[in-house]
């Protein structure tokens, strides 16, 4: 492979499942939520997926870096991010996996054909527009807030693109968990399976996995607590939870509603 070129605002980084990973060293990097949603997600094999607010298209690698889907398009607003999720693929030997495209979602999904996806993920943006401190740089700004649609957003392409009884799968904020539900009801797509993560057991939960079924009857299975840390005094030597080095190692979160 040719030597990777990094712009001057970029580095690169090795994560979990050997990927190499260019990231834009004042961009929002990758973290234990895109991880997660991608082992949360569901195995579909043969089925075409989408990862709405793709980023740096670290959760459409990871996923396919375990064969989870046939093929991912990763669809991303940004065009300076959806230029780097198709390095990745590239560095990763990935191009053949992972389309890239370029584009609000509200734009660019109504160009498929409704109902030709069996899964959707999605890391969303958390926060409304004008919540908090201002953000660094724009591009920040557009990755947590809500500048280019709502969770009702996501949610209604999502259930545009996804056939009868395909899977929408997102990580989200815990305190906004009311207005997701709603988005998902709202748009036939029914929660099936919610796991509340923790930082420790001394702390409230600090995000909330969901995957909800389009079409399906309400039934809904909450996992028990996933933990990430022991318990510690000093915040500088954290150690995972056996659940979270579970995790890690395959790339489920299954286990944890058993």
């Amino acid at each position: 492979m040719d030597e990777i070129k990094l712009l001057e605002d970029e580095r690169i980084d090795e994560i979990n499942e050997n990927l190499k990973l260019i990231q834009k060293k004042k961009g929002l990097t990758f973290g234990t939520d895109a991880y997660l949603l991608a082992a949360f997600s569901k195995r579909m094999g043969k089925e075409i997926a989408a990862d709405f607010g793709s980023g740096t298209g670290v959760a459409s690698l990871l996923c396919a870096s375990r064969a989870k889907y046939r093929h991912i398009f990763a669809f991303e607003v940004q065009k300076s991010f959806a230029s780097l999720i198709g390095r990745n693929a590239e560095i990763n030997g990935m191009r053949h996996v992972i389309t890239t495209v370029s584009g609000d979602i509200r734009d660019t999904v109504p160009v498929f054909a409704s109902g030709s996806f069996g899964c959707v993920i999605s890391n969303p943006p958390y926060m409304p527009v004008g919540c908090g401190a201002a953000p660094a740089n724009d591009e920040m700004n557009v990755a947590r807030r809500e500048e280019n649609g709502t969770i009702y957003d996501f949610a209604k392409c999502a259930s545009r693109l996804l056939r009868h009884g395909g899977i929408f799968t997102t990580v989200y904020r815990p305190d906004r968990a009311a207005e997701l539900f709603h988005a998902l009801k709202e748009n036939c797509l029914e929660p099936k399976r919610v796991v509340f993560v923790y930082p420790d057991k001394m702390s409230a939960p600090c995000l909330i996995l969901t995957e909800a079924k389009k079409g399906a009857a309400p039934s809904v299975q909450v996992s028990r607590p996933l933990f990430i840390y022991k318990e510690s005094e000093s915040k500088a030597n954290r150690v995972y939870t056996e659940d979270m080095d579970r995790i890690y190692s395959e790339f489920s979160l299954d286990f944890l509603f058993n």
